[in-house]
Formats: structure tokens, sequence, C-alpha cells
């Protein structure tokens, strides 16, 4: 945001600086990124001086040009040599010196110097008025008034502009900040807290009056949600132009091309008050105003040519005909002030930010005035705003107000209510300030102390500060204003050092996330926001259990996810498709739910493998990954966290089409399995994926426990193997759980270490070789009591499984 300095100073009385300005502005939120000089004239006809033509001959060696002395104040007339057919004796014209800089009209700048033309030498140039930048016209060199002085500076006569501009880096909460009274209001509150006793001078409508009552516009507002105060007023007899070179000199200071008067002031009061407003052609509006909604795919023809569709929710000014302007954010063509426009309907509205924002977002338009909207303006001046502009536009275009003010306001926007506590105050801010400064520095905030206790404040907060809702804001207002720099620091150092527990989750992600990344794994981190449309891939994932945004950027963004497995498939998919298919992710992440009871968040870590398990080597046959080798990874672990009191349960969620579920104490701890074709097709993955997540919300609460731990047994284990065979449907689960229950006091571990199908085998019979691991921590075993172990085991697998010893 540009904000000129000479404009300031209209409402605000002062000789500091712009250094001492800016620097106050940033103190106080208003960052000033820069300070620019900014002239009406470039080079601001610096070395231009008024020039007395004494004597006026042809040259003697051109036809075109004439030798000329002339007068410009010093001691003796100079020699000039002109090309200007309407030079002349006794002329009192304007002359670029030696060693001045002019600009031409592309900006580029050339430099006056002494030099000979055609053998005639020639002391500096005497300017056309495009040479200077004054205008347009080169048919001949500019000619003065007679009674101007030789040696006269050209800038003292042409009252050359010069002004310092503020590039302030505004924050997008800092709506009431996007305006010079706005800023202004701003810089009175901080000079008053350094002692400056300034006033806010702001722009008189006293001398507004209705001139005669010929040409009323009446106001219809059909969505009084999206436009809760909508004036307008009429102007005749207006004569549409050039503006006046002070108001030129205004707006093209921050930026902006001056277009016509009437344009030209609407954008001023924009810039001036903050309040956006819009002029219409009177003889194009049909009938009343009416602002409504359009049905959806309505064309409309804006300012800039193109025709555009508008949705059911965009708010648009229309009369009895059809729409005019799309409110807040874009005027209509057909409706658009002319050359030949002669009345007009001014518009002064305060629309809602939402409808707005919504609507410049849908149509790609950022305008001066969307800009404003969409951050929240002020509805108490819009009544003020358009009086103030048609004072304007009468100064500068002429005309009469021909109508009353027109205004629809069902409902007052109130004010905002904030009780402040004191002690509060001193605790967010760590240093005590005076009540009584904390007082003056709300009131100077426009914020009104309704009541004083010995406790804190009731407080008033004008509408426009739509930023300030809470007591937190209320003590930042207060601690900008006091100055952060005025917060003393204690000279004492305080130190603390806090007890962090083992188990904290960021520890324990960090253990893991180490572990995973020696064994290959690169950590992902996906975005929270994703597609709606994702939970139609599962019937675990309910639509309804969608966290929805109310104003979300995209339809890829516009759900919270229930599952990290679509962020995973996305990033394999990504790689995948640029020739990176040897993968190995890992994420830690939230997955958001609703319910009726409210919303809720759970963590997880999951892991994506696919493609091959190493990088093709001579030394290493290839082999591709495959379900164990994903389940190695997740007991590696729970190994490594040191749960080991789990068991196996079949998988419940229809993402996998394998799979199986690892529990603790009948709680899900991990699902993992092979990934669903149908799911992975969504994608555009050919190849298998593996996929496991971990319920970390239960992990961090099973390794809370304190730790529990055994002396190393002094008597030796014994190893037992036994080869069965077995019905295919056998298990290794059930083979597993029956031998635990056979041998609930000795028997320390069963493993699988062999499995045979094929050949020389009944059919519908496998084989598995087993281990069995036996020890007593009391006493060493003897074979006797080792072998009636090994024969009760034997005889529970006939019984039971209908196995046979091969």
């Amino acid at each position: 945001m540009k904000i000129s300095y000479n404009w300031l100073k209209q409402f605000i009385k002062t000789d500091w600086t712009s250094e001492q300005t800016s620097e106050l502005l940033t103190d106080l939120g208003l960052e000033v990124e820069v300070v620019e000089k900014y002239q009406s004239i470039k080079g601001g006809l610096q070395g231009v001086v008024v020039g007395h033509v004494l004597t006026c001959e042809k040259h003697p060696d051109a036809d075109r040009l004439n030798v000329t002395t002339v007068n410009i104040g010093l001691e003796a007339p100079v020699q000039i040599v002109c090309g200007a057919a309407n030079v002349a004796a006794g002329q009192k014209v304007p002359v670029a010196t030696i060693g001045t800089v002019l600009y031409d009209k592309d900006g580029a700048e050339f430099t006056i110097k002494k030099g000979k033309i055609r053998g005639q030498e020639s002391h500096g140039m005497i300017c056309a008025e495009d040479e200077l930048g004054l205008g347009t016209s080169h048919e001949g060199i500019m000619v003065l008034a007679e009674d101007l002085i030789p040696g006269t500076p050209a800038s003292t006569v042409f009252q050359i502009a010069d002004d310092e501009v503020f590039e302030i880096g505004l924050t997008p909460n800092r709506a009431d900040a996007m305006s010079h009274f706005g800023t202004a209001r701003d810089l009175r509150a901080g000079m008053l807290q350094r002692g400056v006793n300034v006033e806010l001078i702001t722009p008189s409508v006293s001398n507004f009056r209705v001139d005669m009552r010929t040409l009323k516009i009446d106001v219809s507002v059909e969505e009084p949600a999206l436009a809760p105060r909508y004036c307008g007023l009429t102007i005749s007899g207006i004569s549409v132009g050039e503006s006046p070179a002070w108001l030129q000199d205004r707006l093209k200071a921050i930026g902006l091309t001056p277009k016509n008067n009437i344009v030209d002031v609407t954008n001023y009061v924009l810039h001036e008050l903050g309040q956006p407003l819009h002029a219409f052609d009177a003889s194009k509006i049909n009938g009343k105003v009416i602002v409504k909604t359009l049905p959806e795919g309505t064309k409309f023809v804006t300012l800039d040519d193109v025709e555009r569709t508008l949705h059911a929710e965009d708010l648009m000014i229309c009369d009895e005909k059809g729409p005019l302007c799309i409110a807040g954010v874009f005027g209509g063509k057909k409706s658009g002030v002319s050359d030949g426009t002669t009345a007009i309907f001014l518009e002064s509205a305060y629309f809602d930010a939402v409808s707005v924002r919504k609507t410049a977002k849908r149509h790609q338009l950022n305008t001066d005035a969307s800009f404003r909207f969409e951050r929240g303006i002020d509805p108490t001046i819009t009544e003020y705003a358009l009086k103030r502009a048609a004072l304007l536009i009468q100064e500068v275009a002429g005309g009469k107000i021909t109508s009353d003010v027109v205004e629809v306001y069902p409902k007052k926007v109130e004010d905002f209510s904030v009780l402040l506590n004191f002690s509060h105050v001193s605790k967010i801010i760590g240093q005590e300030i005076p009540k009584d400064t904390i007082k003056k520095i709300l009131v100077s905030l426009d914020i009104k102390v309704n009541s004083v206790s010995d406790s804190g404040l009731g407080l008033t907060i004008p509408a426009y500060r739509v930023d300030v809702q809470r007591e937190i804001d209320v003590i930042e207002e207060i601690l900008r204003v006091y100055g952060y720099n005025n917060i003393e620091f204690s000279k004492k150092f305080n130190a603390t050092v806090s007890n962090s527990p083992r188990t904290e989750d960021y520890k324990v992600q960090n253990i893991i996330a180490s572990q995973l990344n020696s064994q290959g794994f690169h950590e992902m981190m996906a975005n929270s926001l994703t597609t709606a449309a994702y939970a139609k891939l599962s019937t675990v994932l309910k639509e309804e259990h969608n966290v929805t945004m109310l104003n979300p950027l995209s339809g890829d963004l516009a759900t919270m996810r229930q599952s990290l497995l679509f962020s995973a498939l996305e990033a394999l998919s990504y790689n995948i498709n640029r020739r990176n298919s040897d993968l190995k992710l890992f994420e830690f992440g939230k997955t958001y739910h609703k319910y009726l009871n409210g919303y809720e968040e759970h963590k997880h870590l999951t892991l994506s493998i696919s493609g091959d398990r190493n990088r093709e080597s001579w030394t290493n046959p290839q082999k591709t990954t495959d379900f164990f080798l994903l389940k190695g990874y997740v007991k590696a672990i729970l190994s490594r966290l040191g749960i080991d009191k789990i068991s196996n349960a079949p998988v419940q969620s229809d993402i996998f089409s394998e799979g199986t579920s690892i529990c603790y104490n009948n709680d899900t701890l991990v699902e993992m399995g092979v990934v669903k074709k149908s799911i992975l097709k969504h994608f555009g993955i050919k190849q298998d994926v593996y996929f496991a997540d971990f319920n970390w919300d239960l992990i961090l609460k099973i390794i809370t426990g304190k730790i529990k731990y055994s002396e190393i047994p002094k008597y030796p284990e014994v190893r037992r193997d036994l080869a069965l065979l077995i019905d295919q449907k056998t298990t290794y689960e059930s083979i597993y759980n029956l031998a635990k229950q056979t041998e609930k006091a000795l028997l320390k571990d069963v493993n699988l270490f062999d499995v045979y199908e094929g050949k020389n085998l009944p059919e519908g019979k496998k084989s598995y070789a087993l281990s069995f691991t036996i020890q007593d921590n009391t006493k060493t075993l003897t074979d006797s009591q080792i072998d009636k172990i090994m024969s009760k085991l034997q005889q529970t697998f006939e019984t039971e499984l209908g196995a046979t010893l091969r």
C-alpha cells in the first residue's frame, strides 16, 4: 500500500521528517518498507530557468535554425541555437542550461551540453513543453508570461509537486489502515503517546446540499445479508474530462493512472477514506437499482471487455433489465461513465467481506475495491464518503446534486464489547503500564471506555476494527501504541530445566524415524487437506465423517483427511511417474473425523513400500518387495518400543486385498497388508504397494508405563524340532497358540523355520518345520522332562490338528 506524505499531512499537521514518520509507523505495525521521492515532473525541472530572448537571427548555414542571444539571469547573455519556427526576440522562454538533465517520453534521460551546431556555439536549449514533460505538444517552444524575471527557476513558475511516498507492507488484519485517513488515525495515536499533541483533521461535508430533486433513482436490496448498507444519489449536469493537476498528482503519487474527473474522484475518496465508490451513467439505468444475485450461468461483460459467467452467489448491482456491476468487485462496460455522460448515480455501500472475497476469487479479479471489501471496511462512513465524493465531483466536474441520499440500512452494524483486565495486560506484556496510560491509548484509538473499576475496563470497539474483538487483541493494541521498544528487559536471567519424560511424543518419533531412515525409508509430510472423493474408495471411511472446509482453496483441498493412505499413494504415484519406482516412505500425521458428538483427531505412523528391495547390482539378485518385508519392518518398530504382548487378528479395513492386524489387549495396534488393485488404479499405480498403519496414540499410551525387567536366567534353554505334516488350511498362528496353551510354564518360544509344499506330499497337505525353545528359570532341565513336554505337544497336535510326524 502506498501512502503520500503530502496527502497524509492534510489529516495531521506535522513538521516531522519522512524518516521520523516512517519510523513511528513501523513501530505501530504499519511497516514502511521504502520511502520514494515523487515529482509531478520527472527531474523537477532542475536547471531549467526563465530566459529573455534578446536577439533572434537566421543561422548563416541552415535555413531552419535560428541563432539567439538569451538573458538567463547571468552577467552576460548566452548564445543558443534554436530550431523552433516560433522563436522571436522579446519572448520569455524556458531555457535548459548546461548540465541540465531532461527526460524523453519513454523516461530516458539526456544531458544538455555545450556544443556547436553548424559552426555556431550553443549554450543551452530553449524548450518545448514535451521536452520538459509539461505536455505533449512539440509544435514550437513554450512562450511564458512577459512579467517573469530572467533567471527565475522554472520549478517555481510551474509549481512542481514534490512528495514522498511510503510503501507500507500492510498485514491482512489491518483493514482499518487501508487509507490515508486510517494511517493518519494510527499515526496520531502514536504521536500522542510520544507527547506530540496533534489533531486529526477530517474533510468537511458541511456544504453538502441537494440543489434540486429532479432525478431520483430508487434502490431495492434483496440480499440484505450480503449488502447490509447501501447509499446512493444522483448528480446531473456534469462535464466529464481531465481532472485538475492537484487531483492527478495525488493519484500519480500513489501509482494510479488518472482516467477522467469522475473516476478519479471515486479513486481519490477510496484511497483517502478507505470507502470504495462506483459511478454509473444515470442514463443507462432502467428503472430502479436492485441489489441481488442472478441465476447461475448469467453472462456479464465487465469494464475490461471480458464476458464473465456469473455464479449463483455473486452479488450484483442491477436495474430492472439486467446486471450493471459486480458488487464490490468490478463495474460493467455498458453502465460505466464515458465522455458523453452528463448525469451519474453515485454508489457508496458496505458489502459482506466473505461474499466479495469469494466472487473476486471466482472471477480472478483483484481490484482496489475488492481488496478493501474483502478485509472489512468501516460501515459508519458509507454516507459520509458519498457526500465527500459528491462535493469533489461538483468541484472538478460541475453539476448539481439532483436527489436526496437514498439509503438502505435495515440493521445497524453494531460495535464490539470487550472486558479488559489490568492484571492480564501486565501478565501478557511482562511489564505494568499505568492505568491512565492504558486509558489514554485506548481513547486515542477510538475505543470507548464505558466503565472503569480497580480490576479493569469495559470497552466498546468501533465496528471498523474487525481485528480487535477479544481481550488479547486489545492488549496487542495497547502494546503496539505504547511501543515494543519501551518494554524493559529484566537484568536477571532466569532459566528453567523441564523434566521431559523419555516417552514424550517427539522423542519417540525421533527414535523411530532414525530407525526407519537407517533401513532406507524416506520421511514424507503431506497436506492434511485432501479431496472428499477419497472417502468413496473404502467402506470403512464414511463421507458423513468428513471434516469439510467452509471456504476451501479448491476442490482438491476441501476436506481434512480420514486416512494417511491416500496421501502416501499420491506421493508414490508422483515418484513412479518420474521413473523412481523403488520406494520406502513413512509419515507421522493426523487424521480428522466428524461424529455426532463432535470432532476427533488421531495420530498415526504409516509405512509404504513398493518396487524392488535393493538397487540393481551384479552382487545381489533382484528381489521384489513383499508382505513379509513390511511385516519385518513393523515387528522391528514394535520391538524397538518394547511392545511384545501382541496378537494377530484378521484385518478389518477393506483397503487391503490381503493383510493382518496386530492387536494389543484387543485394541488394534497396526493394520498392514497389500493395497487393493482397484484403489491403486485410481492413482495410476500398476505395481504392488504394501502399507502399514500404526495407531500412534495407542503406542504412546502403551509405552508410558514403567519399565519392567528381569534377570537373565542362570540355566540353559533347550531347543527341540518337529516336522509336522498338516492340512493346507492349518495356520502357523493356530499351532503357536495351541503350543502355548499346552505348555504354559516352560515353553518360551515357538518358531516356524521351514515350509514345504509340493512333490511327495499327500494332496491337501503341507509340511511345517518348527522349533520349540524350553527353559526352566530355577533349574537345569533333564532329558526326561524335555521328552515329556515334546511328547505332550506332539499328542496335542495330532489330536487337535490331525498332524503327523514326517
